[in-house]
């Protein structure tokens, strides 16, 4: 009697996923990206390429791309326009930064009429099992962030815990993910994070005026009001730039950043405490004393890590501060709006 052949268990996938990347001329990354999707064991429903840049160099490469995914996997459910391709180019007319980029890509994958949303920016490659990987949580839970590894292909240590009342993340939270097999957040990073349509419909698109830093984060937190994000220990990407840092202690590390950076670093607390005004978590005192430890932090990163920028880099994190105080009396600011 021959034995009876296995029959394998599909692996469980994510409904009408939208895998959204943001680019901005670093081309070599992006194709190594590209190269980590095709290697995917699931399909998305729609990758959409946000090119910050607006390149030609981009747009032909996303048209190899889109022929390397049809070969790949074929054509897919059509999207509220009727197109059947899994792949959306999305040029923009000026650079609207990270935050503006995962705007504008989240904007086009739920007019496309995405359920799930998975964004990245171009220096990563994804794991091949990572939709399988993200998919078991999705039943129960509508924001989730996946694990990392960094550059060195070492585990990549991610500051999930956002403490509100002093807007910093904090530092010594517990890297061990207890016996839940995952940590509730208050915060996410648009380094794989996924979230689901309704929690689009919730509170609105990310906000593009941040144009880089803290827009994930107060993402997370404004999703953190209408549902418990989760933080899980499956690695779903890897890092695929090297970044100068400072090792503290084998645990944590001080990366390497730019001007412009320190710049937006400080200035977007303008915008955090706005938002935390919102939500009445805004406590001034409580706030200034995290804004001196961000100015803190950021000095040390010069001493230690940018030491050739000292004199343009207390400059721009001066001037971000400045800039923040404008934002906090400014009087037509309002909040992202929601889409319901």
């Amino acid at each position: 009697m021959e034995p009876m052949a296995q029959v394998k268990t599909p692996k469980k996938t994510i409904d009408k996923l939208a895998l959204i990347v943001t680019t901005y001329k670093r081309q070599e990354l992006l194709a190594t990206l590209f190269d980590s999707i095709l290697a995917l064991e699931q399909a998305p429903w729609r990758i959409v390429i946000v090119d910050n840049e607006h390149s030609g160099d981009t747009a032909n490469m996303v048209a190899a791309f889109a022929g390397r995914v049809t070969g790949r996997w074929g054509t897919t459910i059509a999207d509220q326009s009727g197109n059947e391709e899994r792949v959306v180019y999305a040029p923009q007319t000026e650079n609207l930064g990270g935050a503006g980029g995962f705007s504008a890509g989240v904007k086009k994958a739920y007019e496309l009429g995405a359920e799930w949303f998975w964004v990245m920016d171009d220096d990563v490659a994804v794991l091949p099992d990572a939709i399988a990987k993200l998919a078991r949580w999705t039943d129960r839970h509508e924001v989730i962030q996946g694990s990392r590894f960094d550059y060195d292909g070492g585990p990549f240590y991610w500051q999930y815990d956002f403490i509100v009342p002093l807007g910093i993340p904090n530092p010594i939270a517990p890297a061990a993910f207890g016996p839940a097999g995952y940590r509730v957040m208050d915060t996410l990073c648009f380094e794989g994070g996924l979230f689901s349509r309704r929690i689009v419909t919730e509170i609105g698109l990310p906000d593009p005026r941040f144009f880089i830093y803290w827009d994930d984060t107060i993402y997370g937190y404004r999703a953190s009001k209408v549902t418990n994000p989760i933080v899980v220990p499956d690695v779903i990407l890897r890092r695929t730039r090297e970044i100068g840092n400072w090792d503290i202690a084998g645990v944590r590390q001080l990366n390497s950043t730019s001007d412009m950076n320190r710049y937006h670093i400080m200035r977007n607390r303008g915008y955090m405490a706005r938002y935390f005004m919102v939500y009445g978590d805004f406590r001034p005192l409580l706030f200034g004393l995290g804004t001196l430890a961000t100015a803190a932090k950021e000095l040390i990163r010069l001493v230690m890590v940018d030491r050739e920028h000292l004199k343009t880099g207390v400059v721009q994190i001066a001037k971000g501060w400045w800039d923040s105080r404008k934002l906090l009396h400014d009087a037509d600011w309002k909040p992202m709006p929601s889409l319901k």
